[in-house]
């Protein structure tokens, strides 16, 4: 009973319909998806060092995975970040046209779960989760790194996942910079 709750928290989206302007003023619908389609929304904040060593690495997952039906979008993580430092901080980092999102009231990080900095969600077209976690095995801990990585759990959930299949692994244990609460924004 326990692991079919787990399973179905990981699956569901409380809100596919959650509108919010990127940066660019466009009203998007993150965690709705076309058909054949999949979306990848990385959680990231812009002072975390490790979301920032990331930040290529994403641009290339998101650019190695396009032609097959990924879409992706940057989703700060600060509610008092302007558009304008956003969209500053995606150009300095090497992050690719893909729309970055100030999640000021914290709706998709509620709606999807994330916890951490980087963090990847994989949404699906039927509007359920399929892969929630890190994007590889590099990080150990915060500050503590391995040589190279030797899994790479996000891309082996796109290979699946855009194959018609489960991801290997769903949900693994991101480590980055915690997400704190809204609350902690206002001090």
């Amino acid at each position: 009973m326990r692991f079919a709750l787990a399973a179905f928290a990981l699956s569901a989206i409380l809100h596919p319909m959650i509108r919010i302007r990127d940066t660019q003023g466009i009203e998007r619908l993150p965690l709705k998806v076309n058909q054949g389609k999949v979306e990848a929304l990385f959680f990231v904040a812009h002072d975390c060092p490790i979301s920032n060593y990331y930040s290529r690495e994403i641009r290339r997952i998101c650019e190695d995975y396009a032609s097959r039906g990924l879409g992706c979008s940057l989703v700060y993580v600060e509610p008092n970040l302007t558009d304008a430092d956003a969209e500053k901080h995606g150009r300095e980092y090497g992050h690719g046209a893909y729309p970055r999102i100030v999640d000021r009231s914290h709706a998709l990080v509620a709606a999807v779960g994330a916890t951490v900095t980087p963090e990847a969600v994989v949404v699906k077209s039927d509007e359920t989760i399929g892969y929630r976690g890190r994007i590889d095995n590099l990080y150990v801990a915060p500050g503590k790194r391995r040589r190279a990585a030797t899994e790479r759990d996000l891309r082996d959930a796109l290979n699946a996942i855009l194959a018609g299949k489960p991801a290997p692994k769903p949900e693994t244990q991101p480590v980055g910079c915690y997400i704190p609460d809204l609350s902690a924004y206002s001090r």
